[in-house]
């Protein structure tokens, strides 16, 4: 099971959020890309990295900082926010970043999603980002009407490389995996997911990797490790036996 380190950019900065609200947020450094080597030095093969702004502009905005972190990083960098058009996933792809995210361009057209996802073989995530079960787009201000379960199952067939499932009401709290709705979501779909939302600590690591044989194939964690709740060295070694 993949551990992915979460790097959520704000003006520039290393934040994390109270459940998606950006007036909620705890800045944890200004230099992105010295947090990225901080987590390559710990282990870290893979990061997922978030442009908050860009979630809702609906546009790049941290763009140098993505930048920055690719140039640092040595493993594989996911890249989500604001990614809803050919031009924008073509050229971070080509800049290097391994595989964008997109959620509300998924939920909008999952047309040009799947199409996405046939011209680029295993570099799109949809992210799946669900309030009491529904669906949230617009860096999560809009709720929909859509059950999480169905917009995931747009997707079967479509070569997405794996579904990033987030619990909204947990993101940024420390209260816990929603490793119940993760795993279900793993079980009714034949794609990857990735757990996100309100990872506290080794219990959560260790739930999920027992359910790694069932379509689990990682989890993002931030705040956990910026308050040194969870040892990035130790979750890795956990997550590489599973």
């Amino acid at each position: 099971m993949i551990v992915f380190p979460a790097i959520d950019l704000k003006g520039g900065q290393v934040v994390r959020l109270a459940e998606g609200d950006m007036t909620r947020a705890t800045i944890y450094g200004d230099d992105p890309a010295a947090q990225a080597v901080l987590f390559a030095q710990a282990g870290a093969t893979h990061l997922h990295v978030v442009d908050l702004d860009g979630s809702f502009a609906g546009r790049a905005e941290n763009r140098a900082a993505v930048e920055a972190v690719l140039a640092a990083f040595p493993g594989r960098v996911q890249l989500g926010g604001g990614i809803r058009d050919a031009a924008a996933v073509e050229g971070w792809l080509a800049l290097g970043i391994a595989r964008v995210v997109m959620g509300t361009a998924a939920l909008r057209d999952p047309g040009f999603v799947r199409a996405m996802a046939r011209a680029h073989p295993g570099a799109i995530v949809v992210a799946v980002d669900a309030r009491d079960g529904m669906v949230a787009t617009e860096g999560w201000a809009a709720v929909s009407d859509v059950p999480a379960v169905d917009l995931a199952r747009r997707f079967e067939d479509a070569g997405v490389a794996a579904l990033l499932f987030t619990d909204i009401g947990r993101d940024g709290l420390l209260k816990g995996c929603n490793v119940e709705a993760t795993v279900a979501l793993a079980r009714a779909v034949d794609i990857p997911v990735i757990a996100s939302g309100g990872v506290a600590g080794m219990d959560d690591i260790r739930a999920l990797a027992a359910h790694a044989g069932e379509g689990i194939e990682g989890v993002i964690t931030g705040r956990a490790l910026y308050d040194g709740r969870l040892q990035l060295s130790e979750a890795l070694a956990l997550a590489g036996m599973a």
